[in-house]
C-alpha cells in the first residue's frame, strides 16, 4: 500500500460502534469540541470528522429505533409516538 493509499484509509475505529447511545453522543460532543478549538492537524481533524461522521449516524438510528418503539397515551388509548409537538 502507498503512503497516499494509507493517509486516505479510513482507521480501523472510526468504524466501531460505541458501547451505547450516550457513549456515542459523549464522543462526538468531545470530537466536535475538539475540532472546533483549532488546534488539530489537518489529518487529525479529518479523522475525527470521518468518526464525527459515523457517530452521527449511529446516534440517529438508535433514536429513530427507539422513537419508533414509543408509545403514548392519548384520550385514554396508546398511539404510536410521531415525534411531531403539537
Amino acid at each position: 500500500m502507498t503512503k497516499a493509499a494509507k493517509t486516505n484509509a479510513a482507521p480501523a475505529d472510526a468504524q466501531q460502534e460505541p458501547a451505547s447511545y450516550e457513549a456515542g453522543l459523549q464522543e462526538l460532543e468531545q470530537l466536535v469540541a475538539r475540532m472546533e478549538s483549532g488546534q488539530m492537524p489537518l489529518a487529525d481533524m479529518l479523522q475525527s470528522y470521518q468518526r464525527g461522521a459515523f457517530l452521527l449516524e449511529h446516534c440517529r438510528s438508535r433514536l429513530q429505533a427507539v422513537e419508533a418503539q414509543i408509545q403514548v397515551l392519548e384520550a385514554g388509548s396508546l398511539k404510536n409516538w410521531s415525534g411531531n409537538a403539537e
